[in-house]
């Protein structure tokens, strides 16, 4: 039966009236995360806080969860520690051998040995491109145990680094490592790390912050900015904002089953700390169309966009964002 035209023309414009108001006035923030976890075939865990507002929102926050190689922020953190109380330096000479060159993400494994590299090469190479021989110079440098001293000192109780990057352990593991590998951490405990490192909060309570501090800490954040992957949390955010250069500060991790990313997104409104692990994922693809990568670009552009409408801006090198 055929609708009389003054009612076609109502329901016509009722439809129109309530998509109008529904693009006006999208769904609550957690009400979308759950929409794209669902539509994801795997498992998701995020933590994000609005550092100005002290919004959060979270998924399974502290669920522990596979690093892949967003454990090298904690490497990273331990490194601009012992750089502070003089123990390492950024021109320390660091010489790679063929024994020390593994293989997975960047290009140090195709370099001819012996080869002499500074610290703050190694440190730039493990942030920028993830490289996994990179990594493991550093961690020899800085000593694995240091490292997971400075995590319990941190007060991180879910987050451990269990050993070079496709090298053996050398000593007796936690019962949990074969469950996650290099490293764990929770999306909680892992913002954290980021959120010390972009706002250079690097004095420990009862001490005062020293001199150096904020050149160091624009240092790691060069590293950071500069990261080379950008199909995670940047993927729509970049090509929405395409003048906000230098917005996003990053680390990724991936394993066959994997995707994380966790950024600090520098808005016109405020800073923003999102750390969200994908694991368990159906699609294994090694390519930019990973569904791990999209969910992650997806969770990631529904959360700036709700807590910051107006936009990203860079960040300003000469003083740490708050």
């Amino acid at each position: 039966m055929q609708m009389p035209s003054s009612r076609l023309l109502l329901a016509v414009s009722l439809f129109l009236t309530s998509f109008a108001a529904r693009a006006q006035n999208p769904p609550p923030l957690e009400q979308q995360l759950q929409a794209i976890v669902a539509a994801h075939h795997g498992n998701v865990a995020l933590f994000a806080e609005n550092l100005k507002t002290g919004q959060t929102v979270g998924i399974h926050p502290d669920q522990p969860v596979q690093t892949a190689s967003v454990i090298k922020l904690t490497i990273l953190y331990e490194a601009m520690e012992q750089i502070r109380a003089g123990e390492v330096h950024l021109d320390d000479p660091i010489v790679m051998h063929k024994a020390e060159q593994v293989p997975g993400s960047g290009v140090l494994l195709f370099f001819d040995t012996p080869l002499k590299l500074t610290f703050k090469d190694t440190l730039s190479m493990m942030i920028i491109m993830s490289d996994n021989t990179a990594t493991n110079l550093v961690i020899d440098h800085l000593g694995l145990d240091n490292i997971n001293h400075r995590i319990a000192r941190l007060g991180l109780k879910n987050t451990y680094l269990y050993r070079k990057v496709f090298m053996p352990a050398t000593g007796p593991l936690p019962p949990d490592a074969s469950r996650f590998g290099l490293g764990k951490t929770t999306p909680r405990e892992m913002a954290s790390v980021l959120q010390k490192i972009v706002t250079c909060d690097l004095a420990e309570p009862g001490t005062a912050p020293m001199p150096g501090d904020a050149a160091l800490c624009g240092i790691a954040m060069h590293m950071l900015r500069n990261q080379f992957y950008r199909d995670g949390i940047p993927r729509y955010l970049e090509t929405m904002y395409p003048d906000a250069d230098a917005a996003i500060a990053d680390k990724i991790g991936s394993l066959d089953d994997v995707r994380n990313d966790v950024a600090a997104v520098n808005t016109k409104q405020g800073l923003l700390i999102l750390s969200i692990f994908t694991y368990n994922n159906h699609d294994h693809v090694w390519s930019v169309d990973n569904e791990g990568e999209r969910t992650l670009a997806k969770l990631g552009c529904a959360i700036v966009t709700a807590w910051a409408p107006d936009g990203l801006q860079s960040f300003d090198a000469s003083a740490p964002p708050k």
